[in-house]
C-alpha cells in the first residue's frame, strides 16, 4: 500500500517513563533507531539501547535551564519536512536534516503541578513549549510520521507494531493526530484556565 510507512527514526522525549520499556524493547528489536534528550536518553541508554543525543543533530546543548532543548530546525525539519516534496527532499540533503518518523513525547505535568499548590514561578516552568511543539508537528505531518502525545499511547503503538512490525497505514497516523490534537486541546485550556482564574 502507498500510504505505508516504515519507522526508521524515533524521536523519545517523556517526562514520565513508566510502560516507556515494553515499547523500546519492540522498536529496537524493530530495528528502529533511537534519539533523544537528557533524562530520557539516560533512560534508553540504561536498557542497554544505543540513542543518539538530539545534541550531536543540532550542535547546540540544552541550553537556558533546560527550556531549549529540541526546538531546532534540524529536529522540526526533520518532523514536519514532506517526504514527497521535491524542495522539502532537496533542503533536507542541504542542511543535513534526518528524517523522524515516530515521535514519543509527553508533556510537563502542568495540572498536577497546579493542584499541588506550587508557587507561580513552578507552575510557570511546567508550561511545556518543546513537547506541545512536537506534538503539533508530528500530528501536522500525520501524512509521514507517526505521533505518540502521551503514555496513553504507548499500548496503542505497541499493538500496531505487534501486528504489522515498524510499519503504520495512513489511517493509524491519522487517528494518533486526532488524539495528539486532543492532547494539546486539554493542555492548552488547564494554561488557560490557570491564567484566567
Amino acid at each position: 500500500m502507498a500510504d505505508t510507512k516504515k519507522i526508521k527514526t524515533a524521536l523519545v522525549s517523556v517526562f514520565h517513563k513508566d510502560g516507556l520499556d515494553e515499547l523500546l524493547r519492540k522498536l529496537n528489536s524493530e530495528g528502529v533507531k533511537f534519539l533523544s534528550t537528557g533524562g530520557t536518553q539516560s533512560f534508553i541508554e540504561s536498557l542497554g539501547y544505543d540513542c543518539q543525543k538530539v545534541e550531536d543533530v543540532t550542535t547546540y546543548p540544552s541550553i537556558l535551564g533546560g527550556r531549549v532543548k529540541t526546538l531546532h530546525p534540524k529536529v522540526f525539519g526533520g518532523i514536519l519536512a514532506r517526504r514527497d516534496n521535491e524542495g522539502d527532499r532537496a533542503q533536507m540533503a542541504q542542511y543535513e536534516i534526518p528524517e523522524i518518523d515516530l515521535v514519543i513525547v509527553d508533556l510537563y505535568p502542568f495540572e498536577d503541578t497546579v493542584a499541588s499548590g506550587a508557587s507561580d514561578a513552578d507552575i510557570i516552568e511546567k508550561i511545556d513549549i518543546g513537547g506541545i511543539s512536537l506534538i503539533r508537528a508530528g500530528a501536522k505531518n500525520f501524512k509521514d510520521v507517526v505521533i505518540v502525545p502521551s503514555k496513553a499511547e504507548y499500548g496503542v503503538l505497541l499493538d500496531i507494531l505487534n501486528k504489522k512490525g515498524a510499519q503504520t497505514d495512513l489511517a493509524d497516523r491519522k487517528m494518533f493526530a486526532e488524539r495528539a490534537f486532543g492532547v494539546s486541546s486539554h493542555y492548552d485550556t488547564a494554561i488557560h484556565n490557570w491564567f484566567a482564574r
